[in-house]
């Protein structure tokens, strides 16, 4: 096997496995003729595409490990996957194989009843392009079709791999690699294309979805989300009426509106749905300044698979200024609705509100907050529209704005059982206060929101602080999408816990952010089993059967932006981000290894503070603006990046050569020398000698 598929040496810790020979129990042939009839088929066995099939269900019809039978559940087998940053993806299973991916891009094929190791692709993403990715280096999965498996890189190559071998068949280029692109999302592939959209809203970039053919790579049709500069003209009718929804030059800006994640297919209805991001900048008064609904931003939209063909589209949040993304878990089912049967989409996107339409025309059937909501009173029946509240927007005065732009559900995915007629939804209660940042310039290829983040810091006084606090809460909620209602609720301690798989064993399955990974019954609530993982889980696990018993797998591993830019409340939980993949069954008898022990790191007494408050509060400014994000809250590091705080004399006495000059590009820091001078990095270096004399007296 060519080396560059394999492990480049190095060690796999695979529970009874290692690296060598196939055992007589690993599969021994690659993805046989996955194609439209076996996704569609939703064969019970195999997860074949990134929800099970096309309508994202993630409901199984296997139904061995039940509510009755959920404590004999064990640990089966691991893989250690050799890098530590998020997990993302949903396991994929065909015939004995798994594929799945991790952090950079990577794709690992296991086997599904072993664990062992088959063959590692690492697409050799630059390390530099981490600074274009949002929110941690992560990716969601593969997609199969014929003999191939298909990723996208996060520096936004679109790749087709041999099944059997982890050869490359082709690798195209979906993105200008002028601009800061990424893609962390699955590719999905209906009737022979490969559907990808990728990232990068957040930091100025247009969007677009585009379907590339399976069997060469060609680009076969590509459909923008937002319109470009009228000057250049339209490519299509569509996007010529959309252009009357916004105001001012927004194509500098990119205009936002990225397809990062969610799509589902109606095969009957020949279908492609797809949830589409937020605007560039968030803040629309800095990108549509007089208003508008801006489409197709925050907007649900249906396009013909076979050409990209526009038919539909629903708009959550016209005109957002929020992050209120649409690209949350989109599920199909056909629901009984005041006796009739309906063809129904749901999606419960990060605004707040459970959505319930039409999938033949996009029409609004209902929608409810299924979270505390302050932005909006409700969503008038009538026009779809939500019933903003006043001050909202922020535009005069700050707002207490809820949920935040981390969302009420974010992008972890949900599942819908139809037996119980349930919607499984990982949702939190995460508040923010909106303030327009006054002084906001754009930059692309740097955040860009027009909000001003310092009012994230935590307040300094410890009752205001806890009374924050205690706001902020993660739930697994079983919601009835029929009467628009909660059924129950599992109350987590903290939010951001992981995506949801539900069974015909009444069972309901979730990962959380403490590092559990738990099995609930689908009925009440009750939680009947949990295994300690050690990490905390984001991902949604998948289940398969393999000769002949079942099994639950999950990729766990600590990352995403909630560790980045959660600070000390999420470091606080004290989880070592080591990244596996896991698998259960029945009887399964391995164990993971002790994790090694953890001693705080105390913050080393900081240099000398020299600077004058003026440039202390600028450099807080400008932390807040551009690098929050990646080194968190207060400066405090939620754990996968530098804590800045504990710089020594070495990071400090270099710190012009690593923000101006990007000394360390190569570690995913970018070079700020085209939006900082001399005096706006040591400024940055002054607030960040504050932040850490601040830490540091809090400890002796």
């Amino acid at each position: 096997m060519n080396s560059k598929y394999c492990l480049y040496g190095l060690a796999c810790a695979v529970v009874l496995n290692g690296c060598g020979s196939k055992s007589e129990d690993q599969a021994e042939s690659a993805a046989a003729n996955v194609d439209h009839a076996r996704i569609v088929a939703g064969e019970s066995g195999n997860w074949l595409s990134h929800g099970r099939d096309y309508s994202e269900m993630r409901f199984s019809p296997l139904e061995s490990i039940n509510s009755g039978n959920v404590g004999d559940l064990g640990l089966t087998w691991y893989f250690d996957v050799p890098t530590e940053r998020g997990m993302e993806a949903t396991p994929i299973v065909v015939d004995g194989r798994m594929y799945v991916t991790g952090s950079w891009s990577m794709v690992y094929a296991l086997d599904a009843a072993t664990g062992a190791l088959l063959w590692r692709y690492d697409p050799e993403v630059p390390k530099a392009w981490a600074q274009y990715a949002c929110c941690d280096v992560v990716n969601r999965g593969v997609a199969l079709w014929g003999d191939s498996v298909f990723v996208g890189t996060l520096d936004g190559y679109l790749v087709s791999l041999d099944a059997e071998t982890g050869a490359v068949n082709w690798k195209v280029d979906t993105i200008d690699r002028q601009t800061p692109y990424t893609i962390t999302g699955a590719p999905r592939v209906i009737k022979g294309n490969v559907i990808i959209g990728n990232g990068g809203a957040d930091l100025g970039v247009r969007g677009y979805v585009s379907a590339y053919a399976a069997e060469t790579g060609d680009m076969t049709w590509r459909f923008y989300t937002v319109p470009g500069n009228p000057a250049d003209g339209f490519e299509n009718a569509v996007l010529e009426k959309a252009a009357n929804t916004w105001t001012g030059s927004w194509w500098e800006h990119g205009g936002g509106g990225t397809v990062w994640d969610s799509m589902a297919y109606d095969p009957e209805l020949d279908l492609l749905y797809i949830g589409v991001g937020n605007g560039s900048p968030w803040n629309q008064r800095l990108r549509s300044p007089d208003g508008g609904d801006n489409l197709f931003l925050s907007s649900i939209i249906a396009l013909r698979p076979d050409s990209g063909e526009y038919v539909w589209h629903y708009q959550t949040t016209p005109g957002d200024t929020w992050d209120f993304t649409a690209t949350q878990h989109i599920v199909l089912a056909d629901l009984e609705i005041e006796g009739e049967s309906r063809k129904v989409l749901m999606q419960a996107p990060k605004n707040g509100f459970f959505y319930v339409l039409d999938r033949t025309d996009g029409s609004l059937i209902s929608a409810e907050p299924y979270v505390a909501i302050t932005w909006a009173e409700g969503v008038d029946k009538t026009t779809g529209r939500p019933i903003e509240a006043p001050g909202a927007r922020y535009a005069d005065a700050p707002f207490l704005i809820i949920p935040s732009g981390l969302g009420g559900h974010n992008w972890h995915p949900m599942s819908f059982n139809p037996e119980t007629g349930l919607v499984y939804l990982p949702s939190q209660d995460l508040p923010a206060l909106a303030l327009e940042d006054a002084g906001f310039e754009f930059a692309e290829g740097f955040w860009n929101t027009g909000i001003d983040f310092r009012t994230l810091e935590t307040p300094e006084d410890p009752a205001v602080a806890a009374q924050v606090a205690a706001m902020v809460r993660g739930q697994l909620v079983a919601w009835d999408p029929v009467a628009q209602k909660e059924v129950w609720r599992y109350q987590h301690l903290g939010p951001w816990n992981g995506g949801t798989l539900s069974t015909a064993g009444s069972l309901v399955f979730q990962g959380s952010l403490i590092g559990e990974f738990a099995a609930y019954d689908a009925t009440s609530g009750e939680r009947l089993w949990a295994f300690p993982v050690q990490t905390g889980i984001a991902a949604a696990p998948s289940t398969y059967s393999v000769n002949g018993e079942q099994h639950i797998a999950v990729a766990a591993g600590w990352g995403t932006i909630f560790a980045m830019l959660g600070g000390e409340a999420t470091a606080s939980i004290g989880l070592e981000n080591k990244s596996r993949i896991l698998a259960f069954k029945h009887g399964g008898t391995a164990s993971l290894p002790a994790p090694e022990p953890r001693e705080p790191m105390p913050i080393p007494e900081p240099p000398e503070q020299t600077a004058s408050t003026e440039t202390i509060e600028h450099g807080k400014r400008l932390y807040y603006q551009r690098c929050v994000v990646c080194h968190g809250i207060d400066v405090a590091s939620g754990g996968i990046t530098p804590d800045l705080r504990h710089s020594g004399a070495d990071v400090h006495d270099a710190w012009d050569a690593i923000v101006l000059g990007g000394a360390r590009r190569d570690r995913g820091m970018p070079a700020f020398a085209t939006i900082f001078d001399v005096n706006d990095s040591q400024a940055v270096q002054a607030f960040v000698i504050e932040a850490a004399h601040k830490a540091w007296a809090r400890q002796q």
